[in-house]
């Protein structure tokens, strides 16, 4: 097989983490600017956070959907393809947004957006896993995690540079996002694709099979249970922070709360996480262990989130860059997964492991809208909020737990 020996900051680490960057900006955009794009089309106050929690439903569906296409194709047809694919697809899809004029429209722009997103984390993450040495990659997937999860922030700069106090200007978000993913295309092509498929790229092996993951009890142990130990980051950045604002009235903070804020300090937040992340489990020789202090971290941060009280608003974004730091290990659960798949299925892994956690959002929104009509309704809102985040972290513990350790695990096999 072909050696290459990559330096942490070489071009394949570079490039993955400004694809991720523009991803990360295209994901959460929405989530930074519903409310004032949703009252721009002419929606009410309940209507912006009905139609808003519709909309990222969808968006996570088309995640969801995407992560098994991109996913297949990564093996079937090489990690690079599905880059470039997935780019143009979000980038168009990032641009279609500037143009909806109906509730539908937006919904079905996310939706082929979400499609588009879901191809670059989980290909990008596979290549520098393959190609970069065993002593290293956790944390080269952690930069790459930590630089792109960045894009979240500058997605709030944009929308506070661009859009004025009566939602004007929001389009141009979505614009200046479409633009960016374009000129990504530029950067692919000195990238080289790894040598770990190459080398079994011209055999036999079947590559890119998505029901290898099912029809073997052991295999579909491991795929489950990567999926569910990422639970808590959607809980708490699709609900918890999206929706900062409901929550905050509930709790009678005072002050205004800005969910577009929030999702920018908590993201802060993540991005140093998740660099962190990746230096810590080199020095515990622990991905697991790296993973139970963050979950901790992040139960911590829910508790004291749900005991705001009448405190000030200030406080309730101090409890963001929390839930933020806390749920900064994107980049390790990502990796733990693709470490535990042979080279024949490990894009699909890679791919599909966070998009089936991004689109389990909406069976958590599902159940978080369930469990309020079985509680008296001025008191739904705020419990069902933290009795979905205790059922969310049992699954998530549970599944930590059955989770084998990784770190340092050679990646050059195959799946039978």
């Amino acid at each position: 097989m072909e050696k290459r020996h990559y330096m942490l900051l070489s071009l394949p680490v570079i490039v993955g983490a400004l694809g991720y960057f523009v991803d990360v900006y295209d994901l959460l955009l929405f989530s930074i600017i519903r409310v004032p794009s949703l009252k721009n089309l002419g929606l009410s106050p309940d209507e912006i956070t009905a139609k808003g929690l519709h909309i990222i439903s969808i968006q996570m569906i088309g995640l969801l959907l995407g992560g098994i296409i991109w996913g297949v194709l990564g093996d079937r047809l090489g990690r690079l393809k599905v880059l470039f694919a997935s780019i143009i697809l979000y980038s168009l899809g990032s641009i279609a947004n500037g143009f909806v004029h109906t509730v539908d429209q937006y919904t079905w722009a996310r939706f082929i957006t979400g499609l588009g997103l879901a191809g670059e984390l989980g290909a990008g993450i596979t290549l520098v896993s393959e190609i970069m040495p065993k002593e290293k990659r956790g944390i080269a997937t952690s930069l790459v995690a930590g630089i792109g999860l960045s894009g979240a922030v500058f997605a709030y700069f944009i929308r506070v540079w661009f859009v004025g106090a009566d939602g004007e200007g929001w389009r141009m978000c979505y614009y200046i996002g479409g633009g960016l993913g374009l000129l990504l295309l530029l950067l692919r092509v000195g990238v080289l694709e790894s040598g770990m498929y190459k080398s079994i790229a011209s055999t036999k092996v079947s590559r890119g099979n998505f029901f290898m993951l099912f029809t073997n009890g052991k295999r579909f142990r491991k795929y489950l249970t990567s999926i569910l130990i990422a639970l808590p980051n959607w809980y708490v950045i699709g609900i918890l922070i999206t929706f900062s604002d409901k929550f905050a009235s509930k709790m009678n903070v005072r002050g205004t709360i800005d969910p577009g804020k929030a999702v920018m300090v908590a993201y802060a937040a993540i991005s140093i996480g998740d660099i962190l992340i990746g230096f810590i489990s080199q020095g515990m020789k622990s991905r697991k262990n790296a993973l139970w202090l963050f979950h901790a971290i992040t139960a911590g941060a829910v508790i004291w989130y749900f005991n705001l009280q009448g405190q000030a608003s200030t406080m309730l974004y101090v409890v963001c860059l929390f839930l933020g730091f806390g749920t900064g290990f994107w980049a390790m659960f990502v990796t733990m997964a693709a470490e535990q798949f042979g080279t024949n299925i490990r894009a699909t892994v890679a791919t599909t492991v966070p998009n089936m956690a991004r689109g389990s959002l909406y069976f958590v929104t599902m159940f978080f809208t369930w469990i309020q009509t079985k509680l008296p309704p001025d008191q739904a809102y705020l419990k069902g909020g933290w009795i979905t985040g205790i059922v969310i972290f049992v699954i998530a513990s549970i599944s930590l737990a059955m989770t084998e350790e990784t770190f340092g695990k050679d990646l050059d096999y195959i799946e039978q």
